[in-house]
């Protein structure tokens, strides 16, 4: 049993980055898949699909890379973790590296970036941090 999945995720991408990989793939959830949507639409993959597999479906992120070969995603970090969770009002969240990173919120109204929070003014709990 994996205690905390999302953790797992963020560490597979960090791996599949590091080595250049097209793409990874891991086991679905649709907390990760609303993950995975909300990397797709800030620009931080290309796209992702979910594969019907045995015993369990698995996701694919296909991941993005510039036109030499750099890096789209430089760090992703967990923030609230099993043994300490973050939660943040909409007014309250801070923007990552001035802007120029994202962080994904688990909300009443599903997962969405903070750029997407601080708009419709709700809040929730802190997943990650992208740039």
């Amino acid at each position: 049993m994996m205690t905390d999945p999302i953790a797992d995720m963020l560490t597979r991408i960090r791996n599949a980055v590091r080595v250049e990989h097209p793409h990874v793939e891991m086991p679905a959830s649709k907390v990760k898949q609303g993950v995975a949507d909300v990397l797709k639409r800030e620009g931080y993959i290309w796209d992702w699909e979910v594969i019907e597999a045995e015993p369990a479906n698995q996701i694919r992120l296909e991941l993005k890379y510039g036109p030499n070969g750099e890096r789209v995603i430089q760090s992703i970090r967990r923030v609230s973790k099993p043994g300490r969770r973050i939660y943040s009002k909409g007014r309250d969240l801070a923007p990552v590296l001035d802007g120029l990173g994202i962080s994904v919120i688990s909300t009443s109204q599903g997962v969405i970036s903070d750029r997407e929070a601080r708009q419709k003014n709700v809040g929730g709990e802190v997943l990650c941090e992208v740039w």
